[in-house]
This record gives structure tokens, sequence and C-alpha cells, in this order.
């Protein structure tokens, strides 16, 4: 698969529906639908809506599972300082690929979001309602379900409701980047970290989180906190979306019960029997081995426990036939191209980490495995937002869990598979920059060698100051490595380096051009000799 899911994927659910309540009648529950699905929704104060959130523990679907409660009562207790009216913000800014669940949520019920979202604006007095997305499905569905409501024009109602559209990127969805947005910027984070609660739309308190959180506490107002975790396990109780794609028959987005065994989910969606591993929680998330599905259940603390991380719901098998640092290192790529060019840690890091683990792949050695941990180690916490994070966990995840075939990479001649692009990455089959077949020249491999004469060398670090990408040095103060082939984008730097080198110690070879990959959109691999995950 070497493609976009669609944005509206088959739905499934595992016992009795919430959220997906009516899917099996109709493709879009309209106002009308909605109300005979789900009846109608009294209001409540906001300190009955905090704690219905606290009894049931709903925490936010995103990523980042923040308390929901801690959120409103900390925006209801700034606004109130303040003397302010808040805003309330709705998230629907799916831009990671592995990930349909607020998409499908839009799209088919966005009536239920957007009762939660007048829920928390009717009890902390919100004359503003913000609703962020970056689809056109999701924009025309959402303005469909507003003007259903009146919410349209400000002049039949006392809340001003719209929907943004920004553009598709990672860095989108963070929640600084759509406030930003909101006030007329660019969707991109403002390069320090802020409190939307504090400090958001227009310098309100604003009470932000995506659609199955809104969506939720819809429910839980319904149905009652007693009912509603009469569903799932005691401590998380209620359901979750999940995405499943990758090695798998049918990619589904799936309505599930917490506890449910993360196998059975997995063969829902046609999973391999044994799969070589599962990337839990999306490109921000972490893989888990074979071994360990088995003991996983769907729930937070579940795979927190097994290494593994809920995330935004995304889960991805990949199958035994496919060389699974191959797989990451496409995702490392697109990651590190989704950067928001603001901060070195992102900017410069995260293409740091995947030509690493490209290095790797390529035979680059032990140099090369300790050099993708100290880069992935120097880039977290120290970003502006939290891509750089999220990319590093990814990266780390990818290098604790496929150990064998890193042994492979790194002390042979690599794993013998191919890369069969399972993991979904890119609208209508485009390839990244840089990836073999991708069309990218200016990370492509290079003629050039660069060696150290160890008789001259004697330690000055002026190598690692101008060409970080190759040399690092160690304890002793001198290079790690002897030898190195020069990233293309990086040529300039290496000549740069052996003309300033005060010892004289440095010298570049040119080698014979290496054999260009087929022109496909997915990376080829070589299943011949050499056996190195690239096919170089």
């Amino acid at each position: 698969m070497n493609e976009a899911l669609p944005d509206v994927p088959e739905v499934r659910v595992v016992g009795l529906p919430q959220l997906t309540s009516g899917f099996d009648l109709v493709d879009r529950l309209d106002l009308p639908m909605h109300l005979k699905v789900h009846g109608p929704l009294e209001p409540l104060g906001g300190e009955q809506l905090a704690q219905l959130a606290e009894r049931i523990n709903l925490r936010g679907r995103g990523g980042a599972g923040f308390p929901f409660h801690k959120k409103l009562r900390s925006v209801a207790e700034t606004a109130i300082k303040r003397g302010v009216r808040p805003v309330v913000v709705v998230n629907g800014s799916e831009d990671e690929p592995a990930c349909r669940k607020d998409t499908v949520m839009i799209n088919r019920a966005p009536h239920l979001i957007l009762d939660g979202a007048l829920l928390c604006a009717e009890a902390m007095g919100a004359r503003t309602l913000v609703v962020g997305v970056t689809r056109e499905s999701t924009q025309r569905s959402m303005e469909a379900a507003l003007a259903e409501r009146g919410l349209n024009n400000g002049r039949r109602s006392a809340l001003r409701a719209r929907v943004q559209r920004n553009p598709v990127r990672m860095v989108t969805g963070a929640a600084a980047s759509l406030i930003r947005s909101i006030d007329g910027g660019p969707a991109i984070p403002p390069g320090r970290k802020t409190s939307a609660s504090k400090n958001g739309v227009g310098g309100a308190p604003t009470l932000l989180s995506n659609a199955e959180t809104f969506a939720q506490l819809a429910i839980a107002a319904r149905i009652g906190p007693e009912r509603y975790c009469n569903t799932g396990l005691y401590d998380e109780p209620g359901t979750v979306m999940l995405t499943v794609s990758g090695a798998v028959a049918r990619p589904m987005v799936i309505e599930a019960p917490t506890g449910v065994p993360l196998r059975y989910i997995l063969q829902l969606a046609g999973a391999p029997p044994v799969p070589q591993g599962v990337l839990t929680g999306g490109y921000h998330g972490k893989w888990i081995d074979a071994a360990t599905v088995n003991e996983a259940i769907v729930s937070r603390n579940s795979l927190d426990a097994v290494g593994g991380a809920l995330g935004a719901g995304a889960i991805l098998p990949i199958s035994q036939d496919t060389c699974p640092l191959g797989e990451s290192l496409r995702v490392a790529q697109w990651l590190a191209e989704e950067s928001a060019g603001q901060c070195g840690p992102c900017y410069l890091g995260l293409p740091a980490a995947a030509r690493g683990l490209e290095d790797i792949l390529n035979g680059g050695g032990p140099a090369a495995l300790e050099a993708v941990k100290q880069v992935a180690k120097n880039v977290k916490r120290r970003g502006a937002c939290s891509h750089p994070d999220g990319s590093a966990m990814f990266l780390e995840s990818t290098v604790k869990a496929f150990t064998d075939d890193l042994a492979a990479h790194v002390l042979g001649n690599g794993c013998g598979r191919p890369v069969a692009g399972v993991l979904p990455l890119f609208e209508g089959g485009r390839a990244p920059t840089g990836i073999p077949g991708g069309g990218g020249e200016e990370n492509g491999p290079s003629r050039q060698k660069i060696f150290v004469d160890w008789t001259l060398c004697r330690g000055h670090g002026l190598c690692a100051d101008i060409l970080p990408e190759v040399f690092q040095l160690g304890a002793d103060g001198f290079p790690t490595v002897a030898q190195a082939q020069v990233p293309r984008f990086a040529e300039a730097k290496a000549l740069r380096a052996v003309r300033r080198c005060p010892a004289l110690a440095l010298r570049i070879e040119e080698g014979a051009p290496q054999a260009k990959a087929p022109s496909r959109n997915l990376p080829v691999l070589s299943q011949g000799r050499g056996r190195r995950a690239l096919g170089r």
C-alpha cells in the first residue's frame, strides 16, 4: 500500500455501538436522524460537566491523553478570573496518514461532536466555537451540520460557529498551530510553548480537544456515568475509535470497548496471524513485537505497560516478509519532511535521524546505529512543539523492537527482505523526496567517501563541527569512524571539512556512480546478493 487511506474507510463495531450508532442506517446522520438515533440532550452546568468527565475518566483522544475534566476546569477558572468569555475549539485536523477515526466521525456523525462542543460552550458561557479541519470532505460535512443547526449565521444565534480549514500537514494538528491559524496566522506552531487553557484564540482561555473527545462527552451526558462505565474497563470505561491499517486485508475504523484483546482487533481487519510487529499509536507511537501482541489489550494503560501506546488510536501491523527497518525508514523520512522548520531539533535533528537509519540499512555498521541513538536523544524535549518528541519516540522504538533485523543490518549484509510499503503515507501514491524511486536527488547516494588518516589526526574536532552528519567525537575527543559515505546533500560541507582540518588528516575519494533505483512509487529492495534493505 503506497497511498493514503480513504477519508471514510470501512467501519466495524465490537459489541454495542455508541459513537457509531446509526451507521448501519445511513451514511451520514443529519440532524433529524441524529436526534432519532441519540435523542435530545439536556444542558449541564459547568461543574456538572466537569464531574461527569471526571467520573468516566475521559481523556483527550488526540494522542496526549490529558484528563478532560482538568482542562475544562482550568479554562473555566481562567475565564472567571480574567472576566472574559472562553472559546471552544474542536480539533478535527487529522493529518497523520494512518489515522481516520475523527475524519469518519466528522463525515458520518458531525452532530454528536457538536453536541459535546455545544455542551461545553453553554456550560462555560462561550460565544465562539471553531471546528478545525484539513480535508474537503470534513469541511463540507461540518459546515452542513452547522447550517442544519442554524449556527452558520451569527445573527440567528448568540454563538458564533465556523469551520477553519488548514493544509494537510502533520504539524497542523498541533493545538498551537490550530489556534495560530484561527487568529489569522500560518498553521504552524508559534515557536514557543503556550497553554491554550490560559492564552488561546485571541488571547482568551480556550477549551481545545479532538473530535472524538467531544463525541464521547455527548454520549456520557445522554446515558449517564453509570451506564457509560458499564462498557469497557473500570479504570478506562467506554469505547475507543481505532484506525487499523498496514498489512491488513481491509483497512478500517473500529469502535471497540476498552479491554478487548488487541489480537482480536487485528483479526477483524485481516492482519497476519503472527505479525512481525505492530505499530501502536501511529507515527508518533511505538512498536510492539509479535509475542507482546498476545498480551496487549485495547487500553491506554495496557499498551503503555507492554511498551506500546494508544496515542491517536492507529494500529498498524506488518508481516514477516517485509523489512521492518525499511518500513520505518519511509515513515522517518516523511516525519522529517513534515517539520515546520522553526527549531533545530526538528529542522536539523529529524532529517539527521532519518539519514542515520538509512545508513544502518546501507551497511553503516555500529557507528551508524550509535549516531541514530544519539540524534534521537538530542532531539527529545528540545523542540517548539511535540513533533520532534513523537518522532524521536518512534525512532527509538524501532531500534528497540527489531533487534534481530537491526543486528542483521549492522553486523551483516542485511535481512534480505524487501520493503512492501505497507504503512500508508502519501496522497495519490506520491513517494517522498529522498526515498529510492521517489525522485529526490538531494538525499540520494553520493559517490564520495571521506577518510580519516589516524597518523595525522590530532583530535581538533573541527570535522564534527562542520560535518556532524558523518563525524561524531568519542570520549577521547577523536572521530568515532575512520571512513564514511558522504550523503549527497553534505558534499559541500565534506569538502569544507577537508580544507579546514588543521592537521590535514581528512581526504575525499570519488567512487564509481551507484546505480539509480528504478523509478517507482515504492522503495525497491534487493532480494539478491548484498541483501541491503534499500537495494543499493
